[in-house]
């Protein structure tokens, strides 16, 4: 067991460096002179002289090799210096983190309460398969999944803010403010989970230990708590992760439309601005949570599923 968290330690490290070196390559995947372009975030304007833009090539350094200038950057990157931002001047990391406790709690919220649902929901429907209640969650999965993110913010807008005056249309004042964004944003994980929770209780109560179960007279309720739960769940589990590490930096139509500070609206500003440091420090946070959160899922895997315990004890 050991072991293999140091295999997984060891490539989460790997796969952070890798990232970094991409992230890094930013400046020089243009067509123009990264100079120039920092230079146009910077100031606002491309005709500055040749002698003011090699004087600001000198003073970031970027006159010298490329790996020189990634090891140095890198060395930074290690203590949270990624600079200052080109646009507001203040340090990056200052909003990184702002913006990264925003996305934490918004994702949490909207997978917490997808996940709420689905669960129940999906092993009723295993449980009751080809009845009613299944055939209602199954056309509510596929409406939820289809349904657009650009579509559903303004008409929740629309309906709860606006029309009933509930809560509030925009914004992050409290905790009134999560409600819509977060609903908003957990519709489609909800579907995705329901289905996969439904096909793994399907899966585990035809097993054969659900049958001996059954046949020593333990009830429905009691099997299905004792023995089924726990190994439905582990495909939702991993579900959810999946989902919890593309959010962070992925949920940028609603952040957008609901004027939420979290990362994936200042990555979108970033990109606008042409703010590289922003843009940097944000892809490596979100990579770093997201490889993470990958490998804290594979260990709490190991630790609810038996048979990945004893394969990886043995590796």
């Amino acid at each position: 067991m050991s072991i293999f968290i140091l295999r997984r330690l060891a490539l989460l490290v790997l796969a952070v460096l890798i990232i970094s070196f991409l992230v890094f390559l930013i400046p020089y995947l243009g067509d123009t002179d990264p100079v120039r372009a920092i230079a146009r975030a910077r100031f606002g304007r491309l005709d500055l002289e040749a002698a003011a833009i090699e004087s600001l090539r000198i003073e970031l350094g970027m006159h010298r090799p490329l790996l020189v200038q990634y090891l140095d950057w890198l060395s930074k990157a290690v203590t949270g210096d990624f600079g200052s931002s080109y646009m507001s001047r203040e340090p990056v990391m200052a909003q990184i983190w702002a913006a990264l406790k925003v996305s934490i709690v918004l994702t949490l919220t909207a997978l917490g309460f997808a996940f709420a649902v689905a669960v129940p929901c999906g092993s009723i429907a295993a449980l009751r398969q080809g009845g009613r209640f299944d055939s209602v969650v199954k056309s509510l999965n596929q409406a939820f999944v289809a349904v657009p993110e650009y579509w559903l913010a303004p008409m929740s807008i629309l309906v709860f803010a606006l029309y009933l005056g509930w809560l509030p249309s925009a914004g992050w004042r409290g905790p009134e403010s999560v409600i819509l964004p977060a609903l908003a944003l957990s519709l489609r994980p909800m579907g995705y989970f329901t289905q996969v929770m439904r096909a793994s209780m399907i899966d585990v109560l035809n097993s054969p230990h659900i049958v001996a179960a059954y046949s020593r007279g333990l009830g429905v309720r009691r099997t299905l708590i004792a023995h089924g739960l726990r190994n439905a769940l582990l495909p939702v589990i991993t579900l959810f992760a999946c989902w919890m590490a593309g959010l962070l930096g992925g949920a940028v139509v609603i952040e957008v439309i609901f004027a939420v500070p979290g990362m994936g609206r200042l990555l979108y500003s970033a990109i606008i601005n042409g703010d590289i440091p922003v843009l940097q420090a944000g892809l490596v946070a979100i990579v770093t949570c997201a490889v993470l959160i990958n490998t804290l899922t594979d260990l709490a895997y190991t630790a609810l599923n038996p048979v990945v315990r004893i394969d990886n004890a043995a590796t």
